[in-house]
């Protein structure tokens, strides 16, 4: 029986994962060491009930009473905090979800790494922020990363059985999300819920505004770059509406290899956790006949300036990735809150990027996880005075 275990199990990727595993047998087919989440704690004790998990943590200390009560007589352990989710990374585990979102999921990925673990990466910031530590950490502990991002899924499907020294250029596909048919004079009053109305997809709040800006698109690049080891001018974006071919890899031969699959996050999901093997899928097949077209665009770079700023933040190297990741954090913070229009965020991360290039040398080489999460700390500090400045003038 694999044993599996899921950070971040009640968000968006984190319940894809959890029906996933209920469908294929659930605790019969699985044995679940450890679950972890944030204040649904509810929720979560009901998923480690339903999976026998033998723990389940929640991010917020102030929750774990709640979780207590909620596991009490199931002989499941409630533990709460960051250091307590990292402690569950440690426990052993054939196959890991690394479904936290942002840099709050880099400790616990690299933790599984170090032990060996098959890492099922749904996290985008931890190769953004440390993608050769992490790739050398796998490599040198015999572990395997396996992309659930449906982009990078979709590259690595593209290129099952290809030479990547025959690929010429890697193309990811973008919703444009919710604000991409507005004028450009109107985005700067776009409200929180305007850049919640995703048209495609149903994800977490920070994802889909995060689609809005197209910070996960910029993110997905540097991604990209970390984990196939192409060059940033290989890598190309473009606007597909339909959401329907998730990624497209060009050949030296000027073939094109395309994956399509219906808008949801339980194919990627489901082919990491099934692989090498495919298995049936609860997704919806496409008819191609019905829907009859599919269109493409290029991005504008005066309405997604996260596009241009992740090409600068691949020349520096080092520890920008980390920089911007944090940087595009605190922005969102301050955007979800109403201390920052919309447009701002952007103008926060580049000003961030400069003030902490005075701090840090930016492009050094990233030794280990501490110079990461220093660079992290930092940014967020310089970040947020950039915030308060910007919100007062």
């Amino acid at each position: 029986m694999r044993s599996v275990s899921v950070f971040g199990a009640t968000g968006s990727v984190g319940e894809s994962t959890f029906d996933l595993l209920m469908r294929q047998g659930g605790p019969d087919a699985y044995a679940c060491v450890a679950l972890t989440g944030g204040q649904k704690v509810d929720r979560l004790a009901e998923m480690a009930r339903a999976l026998r998990a033998e723990v389940a943590v929640t991010a917020d200390e102030a929750c774990l009473p709640a979780l207590r009560a909620a596991l009490a007589g199931s002989g499941i352990e409630a533990q709460a905090g960051q250091a307590a989710i990292a402690e569950a990374a440690d426990r052993p585990a054939d196959w890991v979800m690394s479904g936290i979102v942002g840099a709050a999921g880099l400790v616990p990925g690299m933790r599984a790494l170090r032990h060996g673990r098959t890492l099922a990466l749904a996290n985008k910031e931890s190769l953004v922020t440390a993608g050769p530590l992490l790739m050398r950490t796998a490599t040198r502990h015999g572990a395997r990363i396996l992309p659930v991002d449906s982009e990078h899924s979709a590259i690595f499907q593209a290129l099952a059985g290809e030479d990547l020294t025959a690929v010429e250029r890697i193309i990811l596909t973008a919703s444009g999300g919710a604000l991409r048919d507005w004028p450009l004079d109107r985005l700067a009053a776009a409200t929180v819920k305007e850049a919640l109305a995703h048209p495609n997809w149903a994800m977490g709040p920070r994802i889909t505004i995060d689609s809005a800006s197209m910070f996960n698109k910029a993110l997905e690049v540097i991604e990209t770059r970390e984990y196939f080891g192409v060059s940033p001018d290989q890598i190309e974006v473009i606007i597909h509406p339909e959401s329907l071919i998730h990624a497209l890899v060009g050949f030296r031969d000027g073939a094109i290899m395309a994956h399509m699959g219906a808008a949801d996050m339980r194919h990627p999901i489901g082919y990491a956790l099934n692989w090498p093997r495919r298995e049936p899928l609860p997704v919806a097949r496409l008819d191609l006949a019905a829907i009859g077209r599919l269109t493409f665009r290029a991005p504008d770079l005066v309405r997604y300036p996260a596009l241009r700023l992740c090409r600068d933040v691949m020349e520096t190297g080092g520890l920008a990735g980390a920089v911007f990741n944090a940087a595009k954090e605190v922005a969102l913070d301050h955007f979800i809150s109403g201390s920052l229009g919309f447009a701002q965020m952007a103008d926060l991360v580049e000003a961030s990027l400069a003030r902490v290039s005075s701090d840090l040398r930016l492009g050094k080489a990233v030794e280990g996880l501490e110079d990461v999460l220093e660079a992290d700390h930092l940014t967020r500090i310089r970040a947020r005075e950039i915030a308060a400045t910007m919100a007062a003038g």
